[in-house]
C-alpha cells in the first residue's frame, strides 16, 4: 500500500508539474497571438492579458493526453533511472501492480477533467469568444434556446435586432412563429417590432412572410400605425456558418448541462447529434486518458541499461498522437451520420485501452 501510495504521489506530482509548464507556455504564446490579432484595434493590454488568461484553459485541456504522456514518461524513466524499477521487481511485484496505481491516479484526472474542468473550459470559452468579437467589431451575433423557443441577436453599427421563434429547422435558416424587436445605436429602447409567420436567411437578410409590424417610437400609437405585409426583407449580418458556430460547438456548455440542452434543441428542431456524440466523448475521456497512460509506460517501464531509452519514448508519444488523432476523425463521422454515435464516441478509448494493455503484456514479463 505504500509503495502505490509513493507511486501514485510521484505521479500525480510529474502530471501537474508538466501541467504548469504547459499552462505557462501556452500562455506566453496565446499572448503574442492575441497581441498581433488585435493590433488594429483600441485594446488595452490589460484586457489582452484577460483574453489570454480566459483561452489557457481550453489549451490545457485540449492536450490533456499529450501532458499524461509526458508525466508516464517522466515517472517510468526517473524510476528506472534510480533502478527503483529493478527493486521493485526483485520484491516479487508485477508490471501490472506496478501501473495499478498510477492507472488510478490517471483515471481520477480524466473523471476531475470532466466534471471540474470541462464547466470551466465551457465558461471561459463562452467568454473569450464574446469579448474577442466585442474587441474586434464592436458589436457580437449570439444565439440561444430555452424552454420559451430559440433566441438569436444580430448587431452591427446602425444598431441591433433581438429575434425570437418557437422553432427552426436543423440548420437554423428558417425560424417559425418570429418576434423581431430593433434597437437603434443610441435608443434606450425598442424602435420597432415585428412579427412574421416564417423567417428565412438569405444573403444578407431575413425574407420575411406574413408580417406584421409596430413602429415604438415616441409619440406615436403602434397599434394605429401598425402595418402588415405579406413579405419583407430585414437586412442581417447572420449566415448560416455563423448560425451554426453559435448554436453548434458543444464545448461552451457545461457537460452537466448538456442533457438538458440537446433535448431543447431537439424539441426547438435542430439536429442535436454534434452534443450528443461530444457529451459521450467527454465521458469516455477518462477512459482514453487511462488508454495513452498504458501506452506510455508499456514503452518505458525498462531499465535505461537496455538502451534506446529515446526510441522508445519518441514510440509512445507517436502511437499516443496516433490513437488521438483517430478518436478526433471518429467524432468527425459520428457527427456527420457516417457511423454510430457509440462507436464513434466509445470505440476509440476502448481498443486504445485493450491496445495498450496488450502492449504492456507483450513487453513485460508478468
Amino acid at each position: 500500500m505504500i509503495l502505490n501510495l509513493y507511486f501514485a504521489r510521484r505521479f500525480l506530482r510529474a502530471f501537474l508539474s508538466l501541467a504548469l509548464v504547459f499552462a505557462l507556455l501556452t500562455a506566453t504564446i496565446d499572448l503574442v497571438e492575441q497581441m498581433r490579432r488585435l493590433a488594429s484595434s483600441d485594446v488595452r493590454l490589460g484586457q489582452i492579458i484577460e483574453l489570454t488568461a480566459l483561452n489557457v484553459p481550453k489549451g490545457i485541456y485540449d492536450i490533456l493526453p499529450l501532458i499524461m504522456i509526458l508525466a508516464t514518461v517522466w515517472l517510468f524513466l526517473a524510476l528506472a533511472r534510480s533502478s527503483e524499477l529493478v527493486v521493485v521487481r526483485a520484491s516479487g511485484r508485477s508490471a501490472l501492480r506496478q501501473l495499478l496505481s498510477p492507472l488510478v491516479v490517471a483515471g481520477l484526472i480524466g473523471v476531475a477533467a470532466v466534471a471540474v474542468m470541462n464547466p470551466l473550459v465551457a465558461a471561459t470559452s463562452k467568454r473569450f469568444d464574446t469579448l474577442l468579437e466585442q474587441y474586434r467589431s464592436g458589436g457580437s451575433d449570439t444565439f440561444s434556446v430555452s424552454a420559451e423557443g430559440l433566441w438569436l441577436r444580430q448587431g452591427d453599427e446602425n444598431g441591433q435586432t433581438v429575434i425570437r421563434a418557437a422553432r427552426a429547422n436543423a440548420t437554423g435558416t428558417e425560424l417559425y412563429d418570429v418576434t423581431m424587436l430593433t434597437y437603434g445605436p443610441e435608443q434606450p429602447g425598442p424602435i420597432r417590432r415585428i412579427e412574421a409567420r416564417r423567417a428565412r436567411l438569405t444573403d444578407g437578410a431575413w425574407d420575411l412572410t406574413g408580417v406584421k409590424l409596430w413602429p415604438l417610437a415616441q409619440g406615436l400609437n403602434p397599434e394605429a400605425d401598425a402595418e402588415r405585409h405579406d413579405t419583407f426583407s430585414l437586412p442581417s449580418s447572420l449566415t448560416q456558418e455563423r448560425i451554426r458556430d453559435s448554436f453548434g460547438a458543444p464545448s461552451v456548455i457545461p457537460i452537466w448541462q448538456l442533457p438538458a440542452y440537446i433535448a431543447q434543441l431537439e424539441q426547438s428542431g435542430f439536429s442535436a447529434r454534434r452534443h450528443i456524440v461530444w457529451l459521450n466523448m467527454e465521458l469516455a475521456r477518462p477512459l482514453f486518458l487511462m488508454a495513452v497512460m498504458l501506452i506510455s509506460a508499456a514503452f518505458t517501464m525498462r531499465h535505461v541499461r537496455f538502451g534506446k531509452t529515446g526510441i522508445s519514448v519518441l514510440a509512445a508519444v507517436l502511437l499516443g498522437f496516433t490513437l488521438y488523432y483517430i478518436r478526433n476523425f471518429a467524432q468527425i463521422l459520428g457527427e456527420n451520420g457516417q457511423i454510430p454515435i457509440m462507436l464513434a464516441a466509445w470505440a476509440p478509448p476502448g481498443a486504445s485501452f485493450l491496445l495498450a494493455l496488450g502492449l504492456v503484456l507483450h513487453m513485460e514479463d508478468g
